[in-house]
This record gives C-alpha cells, structure tokens and sequence, in this order.
C-alpha cells in the first residue's frame, strides 16, 4: 500500500469513526457556526438541467437546500464517509425532496463518469477544505471536473482577521478537536489556480472574516480560444478581493 494510499484509508477511517453517532445531531449543531453556506447556495444560479455536485456532501443538508432552491437542477454528492451518506440519502429521499445520486469516494481522487457524467456545471465544497488532508488537491480535482463554463463554489472558515485575538485562540482551538484547520492560503490558491487556467475568481470574506467565500469560474470553450490560448486567458482575469 503506498504512502499516499495509507494516509487516504487513514482518512476515511476517520471520519466514519467520527460521525458514526455524530450524524444524527450533526445539522443542529453545525448551524451555529458553519456561516456562509446558504449564501453560497443563494449564488449557485442552478437553472434547469444544471448539474450540481457537492464535494463532501456529509449529511445531505446543502444539496436538500440547494433542491429546494433550484427544484429542476441534477444533483450530486460525494463523501468520504459511507456513515455521512447513509444520513444523506435517508434526508434526501424523503417525499418532497429532490433526489441526488450520492456515491463514496476521495475529494482528491474522483471521476465525473462515477456519476455517469463528463463534468458538472456547479460543484460545491462546504466547509470540507479546513478538514482535508490534501485540500489542494481537493481543489485541483473540482476544477478538473468543472463543464467549460461551470464554476467551483467554496466556503470554509477564515483567518478571524477583524476578530479579537482571544476569539481566534478559542476557536482554533476548539475546531482542532475535531480535525479542523482553516486554510491560511485558500485565497492564493484558488488566484493561483486561475491565473494558470485563464480563470476568473471572486472572493469575499464575510463576519469580519470569520468565514471565506470563493467562486472560481472556468471559462467556456469558444472555437477561437480553443485554438489560441492566448484568447481564453485575456478573457478570465482574476478579480479583485471584496472586502467584508
């Protein structure tokens, strides 16, 4: 088993570890402090026949929202943890509800054909990056299966860089209980990834930075920027930080 194998098993084994009794509270508590993410839905524009695949989907609580939302969009979920999508697919079967097709599988290594799909139009990661091991990784293989014109949509925890230091000291310390670790450099990552790829990025921290909320956009595919790169690059600047 090589290195990388190891610490992926590692991983899952973790989490299904975790949330094996955590699942059946987990939404309750999570709402208090898991800001941004109905934001990040309210954003996602999901018209009718969009595909929507949400990167750690756990419990199934954003896509049942992003249903609600956006009752004619197709929706998708992967999770690490078969204990997560267990709670997953009983909320989302539920009469009312839209249906998703869920599967068990690494957010750093998937295919959209596990899905039956060559790409998707939308894919969330919701506060999931800050509990990854590799969560550049992660990021890498969501922009892969972006659709020409989709875009990867990210909340997650931020710095609590307009919070007091005491504030932060506490809730690094907390989120560490839980295998948590908000990601310093999410924000030069994702500008990174799109200056390489000709990609336009939004970014915005929200509750004094309590929360960091990105949207990263792939450009579509046009026959002249299919046969000049130079074209597609001119037309997918990065742009600028939003201030909260």
């Amino acid at each position: 088993m090589s290195e990388l194998h190891a610490a992926e098993t590692s991983h899952q084994r973790r989490m299904d570890h975790m949330y094996r009794y955590q699942r059946h509270v987990y939404d309750l508590t999570r709402k208090y402090y898991l800001f941004g993410r109905d934001t990040l839905i309210g954003e996602l524009n999901a018209g009718p026949g969009i595909s929507v695949l949400e990167v750690g989907c756990g419990t199934g609580r954003n896509l049942a929202l992003i249903g609600k939302h956006f009752p004619r969009a197709r929706l998708f979920g992967l999770d690490i943890s078969a204990e997560m999508l267990a709670s997953a697919g009983a909320k989302l079967s539920r009469r009312g509800r839209s249906p998703a097709m869920l599967r068990v599988a690494d957010a750093t290594d998937f295919d959209p054909r596990l899905f039956g799909e060559t790409g998707f139009d939308r894919i969330v990661i919701s506060y999931s990056l800050s509990m990854i091991p590799d969560w550049q990784g992660a990021i890498d293989a969501a922009i892969a299966a972006l659709n020409p014109g989709g875009s990867l949509h990210i909340a997650d925890f931020g710095q609590q860089e307009r919070l007091p230091a005491s504030f932060r000291r506490l809730l690094r310390g907390w989120l560490t209980r839980f295998h948590v670790t908000p990601r310093e450099t999410l924000f030069e990552v994702l500008a990174e990834r799109a200056r390489r790829n000709g990609a336009q990025l939004e970014r915005r921290a929200i509750g004094r930075g309590y929360a960091w909320l990105a949207v990263y956009y792939r450009p579509a595919a046009t026959a002249a920027s299919a046969t000049n790169p130079t074209v597609a690059r001119v037309h997918g600047p990065v742009a600028a930080v939003i201030p909260a």
